[in-house]
């Protein structure tokens, strides 16, 4: 894992403004957002054939908790992740499009955020995340989730939606089809939410915001 800090922006993610002035006021408005091909198309097709090229040595099974923690538990969660460290131009593509978020979001919603972290997720066929939430109230951690979908030509078929629910609550308030582009953005500490099973490959980017002061994983 590989903590992203006091990264340069490129003066290019300027020109992703309006959709980062969109994403903040929703998640001002409702805590969370929703948005369809919002990923630019480029950097998506390139990360969509990174992470299927990926081999099995690089993927590893995900934890569920933190640190000395974390452990194996493929009755909650089955999916497997990759870290992105920025090693290379892709991967730096990335964070530094993370970064300008994460700017915009400091100068608009005065988060504080500092430090962010990234991981291609993938579900094979029947992997699942069951209910869960990010962070919990009252401990340091996480601030904000960031959730891009990479998957082309996903049909209603192939399942694996995220579901998303308000806090303490078993109503659904959002079901998010992982459509090549989309992005989903929410307060960690709020919203439990849960990877229904897939029936195809499913290839994502979870992405987490912290804050230098936090207990870190």
């Amino acid at each position: 894992m590989a903590l992203h800090t006091g990264l340069e922006i490129d003066p290019s993610v300027d020109q992703y403004t309006s959709l980062f002035e969109s994403i903040v006021q929703d998640v001002a408005d409702n805590g969370y957002s929703i948005k369809t091909n919002a990923l630019p198309v480029e950097l998506a097709q390139k990360l969509s054939a990174r992470a299927q090229a990926i081999s099995d040595t690089h993927f590893k099974a995900a934890g569920i908790g933190r640190s000395n923690e974390l452990m194996l538990d493929t009755q909650i969660r089955s999916d497997e992740i990759c870290w992105i460290v920025g090693d290379s131009e892709l991967g730096a593509s990335w964070l530094n499009w993370v970064e300008g978020l994460k700017q915009y979001v400091n100068r608009t919603l005065f988060l504080g955020l500092d430090e962010f972290e990234s991981h291609f997720a993938h579900y094979s066929e029947g992997d699942f995340y069951q209910k869960h939430k990010d962070a919990f109230r009252g401990e340091s951690n996480r601030i904000l989730t960031l959730v891009a979908y990479l998957n082309e030509d996903w049909s209603e078929e192939c399942g694996g939606e995220l579901l998303v629910y308000p806090d303490d609550s078993d109503e659904v308030i959002a079901k998010v089809a992982p459509h090549f582009g989309t992005i989903v953005v929410f307060m960690s500490e709020e919203f439990p939410h849960e990877v229904l099973p897939a029936k195809c490959d499913r290839y994502s980017i979870a992405t987490w915001f912290r804050r230098k002061s936090d207990k870190l994983s």
